[in-house]
């Protein structure tokens, strides 16, 4: 009996463990199942719900498939993935590369340079353009090098203006303009300008114009810094005197003199007598653009510009009378008597203005360009006689001129018309019709 108990016991344990082994078996073969189930469809990030249920009753089931599921998570492999449409396309279960990942990789993708590096490359590509060539220097090389500079040229002009597609940057032009005057860039553009080629010289240009406008922390360095290197400006001016870099150093001379006190140190510079002859030469393009820079000087900085026609009132007015007023040139005639009227119509020159239309030879110069027959001449020269009629304190050889070619100007006033309306303009010659009319000849003191 007790055999047969024995027997009977030692068969139950033995079924009981086939029937166990079988079943983790299962349960494990079913977690794998899931598992590779759950990667196809691409949520292998977790443990299957299902098979995690069914290993919580037995920890080597678990671990073997935690293990199996590792196993699977780092090998790439392609899946599909179901959308709400219940249509699928191929993914990849390994998704390192992101969209931030590319945008790190080109933010630190070799070649890739700040405006400020531009700035550095272009001042050694000009120092090197300044030296003399080398006889161990081939000349591919060099013609090499002076593609670069033009090339770096054209981008800071991009970086400063912009382009069709999009505008400048605030902070890439503070770097730019920064680090050109940090050093001497400016100096060495200027010297090397004539060595550029033509579309370089424009970028140049372009360049140094918009710099003279960019503020860093409010502030116009540009400024400072001619402060402390004003001779360039002698450079600027006598560059009217080569034919070829001419226009592009006036351009940069008029951007400069938008700073007050460069505009200052040029009108009290032996350079402001120059003018008189760059505004006259045969060359019709240098001519107007030295006439253009000479008209920013005498207009811009109204009490600069009065205090120097103030100190230097003899010798500018005798220069400006004989050499533009007096020219034989239609243009420069018709440039300087708009120009001075400008002048003297300007209430911060008020003291010059008094003194000018005391003067007899001032009164007989405009009155010879009321006669000339051009009409343009002829309105401006209307607007600076006007300031001779209508001053109430006539010196008596002023007056003695206007009595003496009283019937003259009434009759050149009476046929002086406008080809349009102007009722300002016919305000302006009544008056000064009525003023002749009322003259009478005082003694000469």
């Amino acid at each position: 009996m007790l055999i047969m108990l024995s027997l009977s016991l030692s068969l139950s344990l033995s079924d009981y463990r086939d029937s166990r082994a079988f079943n983790e078996k299962v349960l494990l073969d079913t977690g794998v199942v899931e598992c590779e189930l759950a990667i196809k469809i691409g949520v292998c990030g977790s443990k299957p719900a299902a098979a995690e249920r069914r290993a919580s009753s037995s920890s080597s089931t678990r671990e073997a498939a935690q293990r199996r599921l590792s196993l699977s998570n780092t090998a790439p492999s392609t899946g599909v993935v179901a959308n709400n449409n219940n249509n699928t396309s191929p993914i990849t279960t390994t998704t390192t590369t992101t969209t931030d990942d590319k945008k790190m990789k080109a933010l630190f993708k070799s070649g890739k340079i700040t405006p400020a590096d531009i700035v550095r490359q272009t001042r050694d590509l000009l120092v090197l353009a300044d030296r003399p060539p080398s006889t161990d220097t081939k000349d591919s090389k060099r013609e090499e090098k002076m593609a670069e500079l033009s090339k770096n040229l054209r981008e800071m002009k991009g970086i400063l203006y912009g382009n069709s597609e999009s505008e400048p940057v605030a902070d890439n032009c503070a770097q730019l303009t920064q680090e050109f005057f940090r050093e001497n860039t400016l100096r060495l553009l200027i010297k090397g300008l004539p060595k550029l080629n033509l579309e370089a010289r424009k970028d140049a240009t372009q360049v140094v114009a918009n710099l003279q406008r960019q503020q860093v922390h409010s502030r116009l360095i540009a400024c400072d810094y001619l402060e402390a290197n004003i001779d360039l400006m002698d450079v600027l001016v006598a560059g009217y005197e080569q034919t070829d870099m001419a226009l592009h150093y006036g351009a940069m001379l008029r951007e400069c003199i938008r700073h007050q006190s460069v505009a200052k140190y040029v009108l009290e510079s032996p350079h402001m007598k120059k003018f008189f002859d760059y505004i006259q030469y045969p060359n019709f393009d240098i001519a107007a653009d030295a006439a253009a820079t000479f008209k920013e000087l005498l207009t811009r900085h109204k009490s600069t510009v009065a205090e120097f026609l103030s100190k230097n009132y003899d010798w500018f007015f005798a220069e400006f009378n004989s050499k533009l007023l007096e020219s034989s040139n239609y243009i420069t005639r018709r440039q300087a008597i708009k120009l001075l009227g400008d002048i003297l119509l300007d209430r911060s020159n008020s003291a010059v203005m008094t003194r000018y239309v005391s003067s007899r030879d001032n009164l007989r110069i405009l009155m010879n360009l009321l006669r000339e027959s051009s009409k343009s001449i002829q309105i401006e020269a209307f607007h600076v006689f006007k300031l001779f009629a209508a001053n109430q304190n006539k010196p008596p050889d002023i007056v003695s001129i206007l009595v003496a070619n009283r019937s003259k100007l009434l009759r050149l006033f009476a046929e002086f018309k406008l080809d349009k309306e102007d009722e300002a303009f016919e305000l302006d010659k009544a008056k000064v019709v009525k003023e002749i009319v009322s003259l009478e000849p005082r003694d000469r003191q």
